[in-house]
């Protein structure tokens, strides 16, 4: 993928996917650095961490400014808990957007110089949330098509010394999946809603992610990426009093 020797700063990469994403970079013979509020439990071979606030656009830029080189910025850190919109006021809900939306742009904004210098990439961390109802996180979800928004808006400012995807992440298996699905009975359950019939694993996200960011992808900026396993079975299927047998 070509990415040996280069600097690839992966924020919230610690755990889950962004995890993920941070070893798949380190196997790709990437120098990564990871930054996030709390270290790794597990710490990854081949990247280093680095702890900051992302929400506090004065680190950001310390932090930023602070690095010799930058080749690649993947935007990872966010994340919401499940709170319909009635059940807190709007400056709670105004966090998730800060955390989801705001932060990558100002991380982006901070790195620019450096990843125009270097003719690197930023690749965003999306989600189906962004693109469909999202119930119990409805914040996140507006955050995340407006994350999607931003990348394709970026992608024609910054051309051509710069390219900006997105990768639109489905349902991922990490270890926090059972607060979500309900342990392994939820799991499976939910895994067979999927026409590939499983969840992600993080390391299927890291390898798009390392896709997009490499020469392979060298055409490829202000784009969107599908990493969700065919998407969600759609409910009248199952609901239809025909062709069950289908």
């Amino acid at each position: 993928m070509g990415l040996d020797g280069k600097v690839v700063v992966v924020t919230g990469g610690t755990r889950g996917v962004g995890a993920g994403i941070t070893r798949a970079f380190a196997e790709a013979g990437a120098q990564v650095v990871v930054c996030a509020r709390r270290p790794p439990e597990v710490p990854c071979a081949g990247a280093e961490f680095s702890p900051l606030d992302l929400r506090d656009p004065e680190a950001v830029r310390t932090f930023f400014a602070a690095l010799p080189r930058l080749d690649v910025l993947v935007n990872n850190a966010g994340g919401t808990p499940y709170r319909r919109l009635t059940d807190a006021d709007a400056e709670r809900h105004a966090r998730v957007v800060e955390l989801n939306l705001v932060a990558p742009m100002t991380a982006s904004l901070a790195a620019y110089e450096h990843l125009r210098r270097a003719r690197g990439s930023v690749v965003m961390i999306g989600s189906v949330s962004g693109g469909r109802a999202s119930p119990g996180s409805a914040a996140y979800g507006a955050a995340k098509a407006g994350l999607e928004s931003l990348a394709r808006s970026m992608a024609v400012e910054w051309a051509p010394q710069v390219r900006v995807n997105t990768l639109v992440v489905g349902m991922v298996r990490t270890e926090r999946s059972h607060l979500h699905y309900g342990g392994e009975d939820g799991i499976a359950a939910v895994s067979r809603t999927v026409p590939l019939g499983r969840l992600a694993e993080p390391s299927d996200i890291g390898a798009a992610a390392v896709f997009l960011a490499s020469e392979a992808a060298a055409y490829i900026s202000g784009a969107s990426l599908l990493v969700h396993g065919g998407g969600e079975r759609p409910a009248f299927l199952d609901a239809a009093t025909v062709n069950k047998e289908a």
